[in-house]
């Protein structure tokens, strides 16, 4: 009988699940919904919202999908891993309906409440304690309900992140993970627990938290009513969950201290490992608990997230085919002009406040533009440099921090499909790039398999893991595209400087 393994991963853009054969270690099928990307709602400038249950009905789309075409047996399906994107708030009743909209990862509304928090708590409590500012994360968006919608927040039973939610709707039960609750900035590295102090300041009921277990564990089985729903066999169990970047360093074997992850989707990243607590004095990167974090053990993730990454290269598709141009033609057309765009440059940060900009509003901008030379392939290969520039601005954050960054993993998807992104990362970074044949839904199911003991350790779990490509940096460009950087860097702060 065959041992497989399901992972499932809630993006903002779609719903992606995996189905691996764990003898293999290879994927037999992986579907995403919906085809065309999820809407997010911004009823107001900085909000962002989506509806827990539309991840849902798709999460059931994906897995009747995966399931209808392999034929899985009874009794072969071993576990279920669910990554999700980080920081999202999602609110339940005590019956398990949901209360609002969830408050999403590039919501903008509750940084003047992290603000006044970090102020009231202390730099000093926040910096060694809870290694961040309290930011614009979930616990802070958490507060902004209490403040700005008092009659729903007194029908709060639990609050959840993305990945929770989904987890109790296949089980109906009810928990979280210690990697959870630190990128909400709920997580207290010097007691290893629950911050005492942020939940009294933010006033969040202690009893709104749900149960707190490992990355790796059994979280809930699945439910008759789910089993109905999504055709899994009824008392699979759930024994993996993590966010999307902790789970996508995991899903690149990305586990010691030293080794980096970067992903160019939605949003784009760099996620490093340490087995020390470094944090960022000015929270503009931010370290959380890794999936294979433990007391005897600590591993921490040092984490730099740029938001306006792919959804600027999403907005240029866009505006440029009207649905008849394709990502391969755009990176084609980006290939064809010199490095620098002749002048053009993007500053891509179009998709709420930034973090490694000290959670500033700055905007996306196209500068430089001639009338009587740029176009359309100017403009995209000038989006791909900028993305890379403001990837570069938090990487050097990062090694100011003391991280050793020579080497990074990424799965060989998304933005790292384009030449252009690929060699201006390389090269304007200083790194070598590996590129594996994964993604987040893979790494989920991976992770089920450590959690319900079908693998006996980590290493077993990635033998299946394939490289694809390496691609080295060479002197000859260093500075080219150290140029394309300063430049970049000198349009950012002349735009900063306007703003004050």
């Amino acid at each position: 009988m065959r041992s497989l393994l399901l992972g499932i991963d809630i993006g903002s853009s779609s719903v992606k699940t995996s189905l691996l054969d764990a003898d293999s270690g290879k994927a037999l099928i992986s579907k995403a919904f919906p085809e065309e990307e999820m809407i997010i709602d911004s009823p107001e400038k900085g909000w962002a919202e989506q509806d827990p249950d539309t991840w849902w009905k798709y999460v059931q789309h994906s897995i009747r999908y995966v399931l209808s075409k392999t034929s899985v047996k009874k009794g072969e399906l071993k576990g279920i891993g669910i990554a999700y994107q980080m920081h999202g708030l999602v609110l339940v009743d005590a019956d398990q309906n949901v209360l609002r909209p969830s408050i999403i990862w590039c919501d903008s509304r509750a940084v003047s409440i992290g603000e006044k928090a970090f102020k009231e708590l202390g730099e000093e409590y926040c910096l060694k304690n809870l290694l961040n500012s309290p930011g614009n994360f979930t616990a802070s968006k958490l507060r902004w309900v209490i403040e700005n919608e008092p009659a729903l927040a007194a029908k709060i039973h639990k609050m959840m992140l993305p990945g929770d939610f989904i987890a109790m709707r296949l089980s109906g039960e009810i928990c979280t993970s210690e990697t959870g609750l630190s990128e909400g900035i709920f997580w207290d590295f010097q007691k290893n627990g629950l911050s005492d102090k942020v939940l009294e300041n933010y006033q969040i009921s202690k009893s709104w938290i749900p149960e707190v277990l490992p990355s790796y564990s059994i979280q809930g089985r699945v439910s008759a009513l789910a089993s109905e729903v999504t055709g899994i066999e009824e008392g699979v169990p759930i024994s993996y969950r993590a966010g999307d970047q902790p789970n996508n360093a995991f899903s690149l074997q990305v586990l010691k201290s030293g080794e980096l992850a970067t992903t160019a989707g939605t949003s784009g990243t760099v996620y490093g490992v340490s087995d020390k607590p470094l944090h960022d004095p000015l929270s503009r990167v931010n370290t959380f608990v890794h999936v294979n974090h433990s007391v005897q053990k600590p591993s921490y993730g040092v984490l730099l997230c740029v938001n306006g990454t792919g959804i600027l290269n999403s907005w240029l598709k866009k505006i440029m085919g009207a649905g008849h141009i394709e990502y391969d033609e755009m990176n084609n057309l980006g290939s064809s002009v010199p490095i620098g765009s002749e002048g053009l440059t993007f500053i891509p940060f179009g998709n709420g406040s930034e973090r490694i900009m000290q959670n500033q509003h700055i905007g996306a901008h196209m500068l430089g533009l001639d009338l009587l030379k740029h176009d359309k392939r100017h403009m995209i290969r000038s989006a791909q440099e900028g993305i890379v520039s403001a990837l570069t601005f938090g990487f050097r954050i990062m090694q100011e921090m003391g991280l050793d960054l020579k080497t990074v993993k990424a799965g060989k998807a998304n933005m790292f499909l384009s030449p252009v992104f690929r060699k201006t990362f390389v090269h304007m970074n200083k790194v070598v790039l590996e590129l594996y044949d994964t993604d987040g839904a893979q790494g989920a199911a991976r992770g089920a398999g450590i959690g319900s003991g079908v693998f006996a350790n980590e290493s077993e779990a990635f033998a299946g893991l394939e490289l694809l490509e390496t691609i080295e940096p060479n002197e000859h460009f260093y500075e080219q595209y150290e140029g394309v950087y300063s430049t970049w860097k000198n349009h950012l702060e002349a735009i900063q400087q306007m703003n004050l």
